[in-house]
């Protein structure tokens, strides 16, 4: 009996939009690469949207992925999919329409993001992206998109979660170049003032 439940659900091939917002940090090209392997085990169709959320307004921001798009970006920075922090529906930044003081104006276009993710047929979207990128997802969700969201940050300031993926690289890494910088400025007998974000 549950076997024919599991057929049934499969019965109906489900289309996933993926997209990434904010700025980038290690680990979410291997994040994409699991969505898209799962949603293809899954026999789904699993959609990019490419540079945030404005992406779905472009049709040609939108593409289909296969398991060639994702082979071999585990280890490779950044993202696949582009990213914005200029992207938020709900205050979109228009570079063409500016004030009289000659600031970009923004627009609210959420309605229209949502209209075109229910024409396009997507049956939900996974967002992967840090707290401003998972408030315009929950924005979404109010306006009847299914989002599931997956957060990301390398500050690892996102509530909920107890470590967030990105957080360890970063860390790892300001650790290495401070070390180096250690010995540098023991050398030349300096003080030197690192920066780094988180």
């Amino acid at each position: 009996m549950a076997h024919k439940s599991k057929k049934k659900a499969n019965a109906t091939p489900r289309k996933i939009a993926v997209v990434t917002g904010g700025g980038d940090c290690p680990g979410l090209n291997a994040v994409v690469r699991a969505v898209v392997i799962s949603a293809l085990n899954r026999g789904w169709e699993i959609y990019g949207i490419e540079r945030g959320f404005e992406g779905l307004l472009h049709k040609n921001r939108i593409v289909r992925l296969e398991s060639h798009h994702v082979r071999g970006i585990i280890h490779t920075g950044g993202t696949i999919l582009g990213t914005t922090n200029r992207g938020n529906p709900f205050k979109l930044v228009s570079d063409k329409k500016m004030d009289k003081k000659g600031k970009a104006t923004t627009s609210d276009v959420s309605a229209e993001v949502a209209k075109r993710f229910k024409k396009l047929g997507f049956d939900a979207m996974i967002v992967i992206g840090g707290d401003g990128t998972l408030r315009i997802a929950a924005g979404l969700a109010d306006l009847g998109m299914p989002v599931v969201g997956v957060p990301k940050t390398i500050d690892n300031d996102l509530a909920a979660t107890e470590l967030t993926f990105g957080f360890s690289t970063a860390i790892t890494t300001a650790t290495d170049a401070i070390d180096k910088l250690h010995a540098t400025a023991a050398s030349h007998e300096r003080v030197m003032v690192v920066e780094v974000m988180g």
